[in-house]
């Protein structure tokens, strides 16, 4: 079991329909400001957070290019909508008294830093919230490739997968009310059950790299807490 000693720090996880609330789309400063409580509670138990938030309620390039959108363009245009995220979620943390700097892989001076690694580890070890935006800067790749990446790139000791649901699921447990929730599973398992928990490049790139990646539902209060503190909340997908 995960223990408290053994986290020293995260990768946190949120996609941009997380931050949406009930509208499904823009941003609720409310799920902002509950964000930011629930990392705070996690920052004062001295674990570094690094994070990384999508843009999907703002701007989903994927769905766009169905319509006829250049892909890499439309890609594009989603990194720049997590830089928008990026940027709300700061203002929330620090407005909650938590040192947070924004880094983007595309670089935008005056708005957010430039993603640097060694900058970023300094910066989690001085006790800053670090939120990495813009993807990976590159196209075809999805935030969760790039929050498996980031995570890897930190040494974060788990990568955490916030979600609206308890975990990962044998089927979509708002429509199968029969479907199981996993406590754990292996990487393998997770790539050919097809569960759709994350696409396949950024379970292989986590595989191949041994992060370990914790799924569980943001929504429930004091989970993220809970998770640093050993609690066996989420599923759990490593190499077993």
């Amino acid at each position: 079991m995960i223990t408290t000693k053994h986290l020293k720090k995260i990768l946190l996880k949120y996609s941009g329909e997380a931050v949406a609330g009930s509208a499904g789309q823009g941003i609720d400063p409310k799920i902002l400001h509950f964000m930011s409580r629930e990392i705070k509670a996690v920052v004062e138990q001295n674990v570094s957070v690094g994070l990384v938030i999508g843009g999907g309620n703002l701007f989903r390039g994927q769905e766009l290019n169905q319509d006829g959108i250049d892909r890499v363009a439309g890609d594009h245009m989603g990194m720049l909508a997590t830089v928008m995220n990026g940027i709300a979620l700061r203002d929330s943390l620090e407005r909650n008294g938590i040192k947070t700097r924004v880094m983007s892989a595309i670089p935008m001076p005056g708005l957010v830093e430039h993603y640097d690694r060694r900058r970023a580890i300094h910066l989690l070890d001085e006790g800053f919230v670090v939120i990495f935006t813009a993807g990976t800067g590159n196209p075809f790749f999805t935030t969760d490739t790039a929050a498996c990446l980031r995570g890897i790139e930190i040494n974060a000791d788990l990568m955490l997968k916030a979600t609206k649901v308890d975990g990962v699921y044998s089927d979509d447990p708002k429509t199968n009310p029969d479907a199981v929730l996993f406590d754990s599973l292996s990487f393998d398992e997770a790539i050919q059950k097809n569960l759709k928990v994350m696409d396949t490049t950024a379970l292989t790139l986590a595989r191949d790299n041994e992060m370990n990646i914790k799924v569980f539902n943001y929504e429930s209060e004091g989970a993220l807490l809970g998770i640093v503190k050993g609690e066996e909340i989420g599923t759990l997908i490593s190499n077993g």
